[in-house]
């Protein structure tokens, strides 16, 4: 779909699909960021440096605690092959914009790999899936100044086309917002090397999402993390050519 005629679709949805989102938001219970540690160390061998940094999913809403959140989860499988030297950066509700002020504002050191769950929210506000592509490319510049990991991973805008909390056809319209979202940036990221992007399992969201019928709750996470270890040791195994 042209931008002109997601223009034209989201004219002629536009009064329906606001009172859909109001009426979700008016219902839907606001999850508060679960407590526990955001930075440690875990494991054994060689060393991994691990940053997690984001919005809600980075941040854990929907687990009850870091340990069973996505960072939390991820160290437990990477821990198993690496000592992970590990770091969350998020918070809830932030967009790409924000996220760029909250890693300006991070002091500068050094991680081998960073994981980055955004999106979410830039969807719902209605970012244009290239101008969020370009956000991701101005993260990326970022991250490499500040941080100058090997691997960046992007985490894909979720599968919103499977949120139940979402009412048709506010459900379907932002399903498919998300996913040329996602085209746009693996567009972008054909020639990169050291920049991935990860789609999220399906039973993130048919198998574990919170009480809110958005986030995904420690099942959902563990499916996530199960996954997204997977991508990263295989990116990092030697003689592996880091490329998305």
């Amino acid at each position: 779909m042209s931008d002109s005629e997601r223009l034209v679709l989201l004219t002629l949805l536009s009064p329906l699909l606001w009172l859909q989102a109001r009426h979700v938001r008016r219902i839907t219970p606001r999850m508060p960021e679960p407590p526990g540690q955001r930075a440690g160390t875990a494991g054994r061998g060689s060393l991994v440096r691990l940053l997690v940094a984001g919005d809600s999913g980075a941040a854990g809403v929907g687990a009850l605690n870091q340990d069973e959140a996505l960072c939390g989860q991820l160290v437990q499988r990477l821990s198993r092959h690496h000592t992970v030297e590990w770091c969350v950066l998020a918070v809830n509700g932030l967009d790409s914009p924000g996220l760029l002020r909250l890693l300006q504002d991070a002091p500068c050191a050094r991680f081998d790999v960073v994981v980055l769950s955004i999106g979410a929210n830039d969807a719902t506000g209605l970012c244009a899936p290239l101008h969020w592509a370009r956000w991701q490319a101005r993260l990326a510049e970022l991250i490499a100044l500040r941080f100058s990991p090997t691997l960046l991973v992007h985490s894909a805008v979720p599968p919103m086309h499977a949120c139940m909390a979402l009412p048709q056809p506010l459900r379907w319209f932002m399903g498919h917002w998300a996913k040329q979202m996602n085209q746009s940036l693996a567009g972008l990221l054909i020639d990169e090397v050291g920049r991935t992007m990860h789609c999220h399992p399906e039973t993130t969201t048919s198998e574990g999402m919170a009480v809110d019928g958005i986030h995904p709750s420690a099942v959902g996470y563990a499916a996530w993390a199960d996954d997204l270890s997977r991508c990263i040791l295989t990116a990092r195994a030697p003689g592996t050519t880091l490329s998305a």
